[in-house]
């Protein structure tokens, strides 16, 4: 293992977030574990997601680790990556700032050197989390913390070290390490391995810490297809792991004060693999976006279901509250303490962001998505703009999770509105806006198959495959 040292001195990352952060506690301060699944949508695992739809758990995979976490903490409802793509994802929890805000709205590159291809047509986006844009490992860091991400890190070439993370495997994308086609099982379980000797030597040194276990494709776990028998009879090569790490944070007396969070970085690939959700990794739709979430930890209930919508971005400041340093946090995170809501016996409450609405915005064509896209979520109404075919649609999540019933006509003035705050928000992060492709072809779009056969780029406009 790589052990690397920030060149940040603790007294520039304390300047930069306003001042040395004072814990007004007597209490030991918490330790935090952040899992992140690859490409894990919401009904892939076996816990159910939503109290109430019995199909919002797999029949196919079996995840005991993730079960163990719901029943023990609590699962959210609408859990939601902050998009449909890895390298956006991945930069948002990091910094609790959205993928529009920080113009992260692609994936990066993947295990060729060259960068990837991100489109035919504008916008570029940036492909490099930015060294000035402050990390959870910086925020904690001030605080006393020791920080280690291991895994896929895959938000640009620049070395964990340089934002905040005291151990790491280094700038890693999708080969990993080893630089290969399928780093899984040797990854998943070194990481783990990896991960749970930092724990030990932060306990040994009496730092509290943030760990971060950020997972690598699985080829071998789909939904369905020639894999299903194979599924259906082996646990997922990934929860192994995962329960490896429960079972540590057990042996060594750390579980009683470590918040574990479980999420993943968007929704499954193909387009039948998220149901009773529509669509998938690439779209705004909801299998795109809405994934596993579940915390377990001190002061949390377990086996409980919210139906609070969260995100990504509220990792950073709920860890922060919880680390009792979120007044340092920067003014630029969009993200929202959740700690109110995970102390609610039934998991119930509002999040104080800096804007009620959510948010996602994917100025991009990719793997047969429609075209570039922004959703807007309000109020269990949620609007999506398409670019291409200059439309916007609305649905009622709460009774139309498959979005299918387009409410638009029939709710115009609520169109309006969610359509409003949607350019308001735009406007106000300058984002990047999609320009329509005039090669694009409306009758090959659905076909997320051939968009993966033409390879680096093509008629519509995306990419390679990367996650």
């Amino acid at each position: 293992m790589k052990l690397k040292t920030s060149p940040r001195p603790v007294a520039y990352v304390a300047a930069t977030l306003l001042g040395v952060v004072a814990v007004h506690s007597a209490e030991p301060r918490p330790n935090f574990v952040v899992i992140m699944a690859e490409a894990q949508g919401w009904a892939q695992t076996s816990v159910q997601m939503d109290d109430r739809v019995p199909e919002s758990r797999s029949r196919v995979f079996r995840t005991p680790a993730v079960e163990r976490l719901a029943r023990e903490g609590m699962r959210f409802t609408y859990g939601y990556a902050t998009s449909p793509r890895c390298t956006p994802s991945r930069a948002a929890l990091f910094t609790g700032r959205s993928p529009a805000a920080l113009r992260m709205t692609f994936v990066g590159a993947g295990r060729a050197d060259t960068p990837v291809r991100t489109a035919l047509i504008p916008p570029e986006p940036l492909l490099e989390l930015p060294t000035e844009t402050v990390t959870v490992a910086e925020v904690l860091k001030a605080a006393g913390y020791t920080s280690a991400h291991f895994g896929k890190w895959h938000v640009g070439r620049t070395d964990p070290a340089r934002h905040g993370f005291d151990a790491s495997d280094g700038a890693t994308s999708n080969g990993g390490p080893d630089n290969v086609a399928s780093p899984n099982p040797k990854q998943a379980y070194g990481m783990t391995e990896r991960g749970i000797a930092f724990m030990t030597r932060a306990q040994q040194a009496g730092k509290p810490f943030y760990l971060q276990l950020s997972h690598y494709p699985n080829q071998e776990r789909k939904e369905g297809g020639r894999d299903r028998d194979t599924a259906r009879t082996d646990s997922d090569e990934i929860d192994k792991t995962v329960m490896q790490l429960l079972a540590a944070l057990d042996a060594q007396g750390l579980a009683k004060n470590t918040y574990v969070f479980y999420t993943a970085d968007h929704g499954g690939q193909g387009r039948t693999g998220n149901a009773p959700l529509s669509g998938g990794k690439g779209a705004v739709t909801e299998g795109g976006l809405r994934v596993p979430f579940l915390v377990r930890g001190p002061g949390i209930a377990g086996n409980v279901c919210s139906r609070v919508p969260v995100t990504a971005c509220d990792i950073l400041p709920t860890i922060a509250a919880l680390a009792g340093v979120n007044d340092s946090l920067p003014a630029a995170v969009e993200g929202g303490n959740l700690a109110a809501v995970l102390r609610d016996p039934q998991g119930r409450g509002a999040v104080a962001r800096t804007r009620e609405e959510l948010v996602f915005h994917f100025p991009h064509y990719d793997l047969g998505n429609g075209g570039p896209a922004t959703a807007i979520l309000l109020g269990g109404y949620k609007l999506v703009r398409n670019y291409e075919k200059k439309t916007q649609r609305l649905f009622e999540l709460e009774r139309d999770p498959g979005e299918e019933r387009d409410l638009a006509a029939k709710l115009p003035e609520k169109a309006a509105e969610l359509d409003a705050r949607l350019t308001a928000y735009l406007k106000d992060v300058s984002a990047q806006m999609a320009q329509p492709n005039p090669n694009y072809d409306p009758a090959k779009a659905g076909d997320a198959a051939a968009d993966d056969r033409r390879g680096k780029g093509g008629k519509q406009g995306r990419t390679r495959n990367d996650e």
